[in-house]
């Protein structure tokens, strides 16, 4: 089992210490650290930011949502940076969902596994260089056509040539159907929040992945000799996601919850949730399915999980914490 940093994405402000967490991270053992974006910093910049003051850590997108950038864009970004740190890029993608990419950047949330396949594509194709780009896709034309085309594009090779045409590219995905396309076209997966105790749930999903398939799971950590302190920050965080995380009619952590056994809870908490009932949303999250996908309690008591993750498909844990967090996690882990 390896591990991972996941300093996520910034709130109101940069975290002061980000790159000092990652640097003690490649010190400690960690095999990569991950950035994300939401409607805030992007995720490439901070990545960089990092890059610059390590030398052997991977360094992983987690994710970079395709809206925020046409594939080209997103191809361009992830190989100056692969070339930047000697090739430790992870380029790690996503749909995000329906409030963000219509809500922040003004595009329609249509048919995100056509998307995706088609975004994929593209920048494998300018990773290997063997041919001027092109996409007869329904998403991203390569060269251009429609109404407004004046007609003059053509099919480009990219300028500078790639270090890695096998740079490694991961999707975050929570569907059944777009973990399968997962296992298909890309070379990791990284899931929102995954249970050992219930490997069926993917099991299908996951059947046609190939050799060296990667799965980078989130998992949430809290070291404390009272269980139920420990859980309250997961709970809370599932609240969150599965009540307030998504539209009334789809919210596809809530369909996750469900599928994962726990159908009634979940709208128990997004009615709640909507009620602005959020406290009592948080109570009714069940103890057991927060224990299940993450790593609470005594240390002793996480390192007697820490096997289940081991007997699981689950290649590598990103944690995310603090500085004494993450020492301790290199304890019980590496």
């Amino acid at each position: 089992m390896k591990l991972g940093l996941q300093l996520g994405y910034w709130g109101a402000q940069p975290p002061p210490d980000f790159v000092e967490r990652a640097v003690e991270a490649e010190n400690l053992g960690y095999d990569s650290v991950w950035t994300a974006e939401s409607w805030g910093n992007d995720c490439f910049t901070p990545l960089a930011w990092i890059g610059a003051r390590t030398s052997t850590i991977r360094l992983g997108t987690s994710v970079a949502q395709l809206s925020a950038r046409t594939p080209t864009a997103c191809a361009m970004a992830a190989l100056a940076l692969d070339h930047l740190s000697g090739g430790r890029m992870i380029l790690g993608l996503g749909v995000s969902g329906p409030q963000v990419v219509e809500g922040w950047y003004g595009q329609p949330y249509a048919k995100p596994l056509t998307r995706t396949r088609e975004y994929v594509d593209i920048i494998r194709q300018v990773l290997r260089r063997e041919a001027p780009v092109t996409s007869d896709g329904e998403f991203y034309p390569l060269p251009f056509r429609g109404d407004n085309a004046w007609g003059m594009g053509k099919p480009l090779k990219p300028i500078t040539h790639p270090l890695r045409a096998d740079l490694p590219i991961f999707i975050g995905a929570e569907g059944p159907k777009n973990v399968t396309q997962t296992a298909e076209i890309a070379d990791g997966w990284l899931p929102l929040y995954y249970s050992p105790y219930r490997q069926e749930v993917y099991a299908d999903q996951l059947a046609g992945a190939p050799a060296g398939f990667e799965i980078s799971s989130t998992v949430m950590v809290n070291i404390n000799d009272d269980l139920a302190t420990a859980l309250y920050p997961v709970k809370a965080m599932l609240g969150f996601y599965i009540g307030g995380m998504g539209s009334k009619q789809r919210n596809f952590h809530k369909e996750l919850m469900a599928r994962m056994g726990f159908a009634d809870e979940a709208e128990t908490i997004q009615n709640l949730f909507f009620e602005g009932k959020r406290d009592e949303a948080i109570a009714c999250v069940p103890d057991a399915f927060a224990d299940e996908i993450s790593l609470c309690g005594p240390k002793e008591r996480i390192r007697e999980k820490l096997q289940d993750w081991e007997d699981s498909p689950v290649t590598s844990l990103l944690i995310h914490g603090d500085l004494q967090l993450i020492r301790d996690m290199a304890e019980l882990v590496l």
